[in-house]
């Protein structure tokens, strides 16, 4: 159990995917491309290749991320947030907003 206090540290934002493509040589990873409303464009290695095998569909759609996490390197890339999905064994949803929030907005 952790407190509302621990859960109140976790920032999540909308963010929308200006860009997607497979890792060279990574069957589950995606390199997205990432717009919260901020200066720089982020960085995002995703382990959900397999559930999109034409990354490019996830172009202009909106989803929750994690975006304050330290920054973590998976194979040589610099990943700058985490892209939040709900799966069971049979079924698999990235959590997506509908266009009329903003990327940058904040959940709460």
């Amino acid at each position: 159990m952790i407190t509302i206090n621990d859960f109140a540290k976790v920032d999540m934002a909308v963010g929308k995917i200006l860009s997607a493509e497979k890792m060279p040589d990574a069957d589950k990873l995606l390199i997205l491309k990432v717009d919260f409303a901020e200066e720089v464009l982020r960085q995002v290695i995703s382990g959900i290749a397999l559930h999109f095998p034409a990354p490019e569909t996830l172009i202009g759609r909106k989803f929750i991320f994690v975006t304050n996490l330290e920054p973590r390197v998976i194979r040589g890339f610099e990943s700058h947030a985490m892209i939040l999905a709900a799966n069971t064994p049979d079924a698999f949803s990235l959590l997506e907003v509908t266009d009329a929030i903003p990327a940058g907005t904040k959940l709460k």
